[in-house]
């Protein structure tokens, strides 16, 4: 399968005017996001990727839009991880609600820069970063390990975020958030906010994801077109997901033990990933049984908390 040139252009500048609208009609509303909103959302994007799928069977193929949806349904299932991930770093740099959405913003647009930019690179960059998989991985099951340990306990974590300190010392820089502000003024000094470290966070977490869902989108499709095209598509409403999921914690109580759960789960997987990578056998974990996993894991946490409301 061949897409001329004039088929990037047009696709390319479609996909770019889908997500300035994605953009700019979150951006510019008045009211508050929704759950129920970011529902509608998001089913209206689903519906686009499936207008897609059509115009790529008409003009592509069958097979083609075939390879598309399996693509779609992969990256998007696989976006899953990048936004609980989102959420530990949101919550745990103690993120203001009215910085939330630059910061979603800035992690979704270095999720598809890079993916882009490693489809372009193709499946010799995954092999070449290897080594993040145990990193991240290991991070991430500290993480959750950590998290429950504190519930059990009872605690409030009140120091602060890893790193902020470390940094502090390199540039001037302040735990205090001033907005959506990138810098702050401090007894006459200019010094970094901790939204900065946000995004550095969420850029690192970008890069592994990143890698770790082309050879997925690989083994589907050679076609650097459909993976692209794919990627793009399974990026829209994922802020909106976001506020979905998010709306959830004040209403479901058992959450945060929900959340431990899948951030070990991810954090396994990303470390099972390294070993085969590194030519050590270990049993892989699908897309299937990954998405099967953290609709599970959720789905009991909000029945054992609607079960304990009733009780209470």
């Amino acid at each position: 399968m061949g897409v001329s040139a004039l088929g990037w252009v047009l696709t390319t500048v479609t996909l770019l005017g889908l997500l300035a609208v994605d953009l700019l009609a979150v951006s510019r509303r008045k009211d508050a996001i929704t759950p129920a909103g970011a529902a509608r959302w998001i089913g209206l994007y689903v519906g686009l990727a499936l207008v897609a799928a059509v115009v790529l069977f008409f003009w592509l193929g069958k097979e083609t839009a075939e390879q598309f949806v399996a693509t779609y349904l992969t990256e998007y299932s696989l976006s899953a991880d990048n936004l609980f991930v989102f959420m530990l770093i949101i919550g745990r740099f103690a993120v203001p609600p009215d910085a939330v959405e630059s910061v979603l913003t800035v992690g979704i647009l270095l999720s598809l820069g890079l993916r882009t930019l490693f489809i372009a690179a193709g499946s010799a960059a995954v092999h070449a970063f290897n080594w993040l998989f145990y990193l991240f991985g290991a991070f991430l099951v500290y993480t959750a390990v950590r998290l429950v340990l504190s519930l059990r306990a009872g605690e409030e974590e009140e120091e602060k975020p890893p790193g902020i300190a470390l940094l502090s010392r390199l540039i001037p820089t302040t735990d205090v958030y001033a907005g959506r502000r990138y810098t702050t003024t401090i007894e006459r000094r200019r010094v970094l906010t901790p939204i900065p470290l946000v995004i550095a966070a969420i850029g690192l977490a970008n890069l592994v994801f990143a890698l770790d869902s082309l050879p997925a989108a690989f083994g589907l499709t050679q076609s650097a077109f459909v993976i692209v095209t794919a990627n793009a598509f399974a990026m829209l409403g994922l802020r909106q997901l976001y506020y979905v999921v998010g709306g959830l914690l004040e209403r479901v109580v058992y959450l945060p033990v929900a959340l431990a759960v899948i951030l070990g789960f991810i954090g396994v997987k990303l470390v099972l990933e390294a070993l085969r990578g590194s030519h050590i056998a270990a049993p892989e974990i699908g897309v299937g049984p990954s998405l099967a996993t953290i609709v599970g894991v959720l789905t009991i946490a909000v029945v054992a908390s609607a079960l304990r409301n009733r009780q209470a």
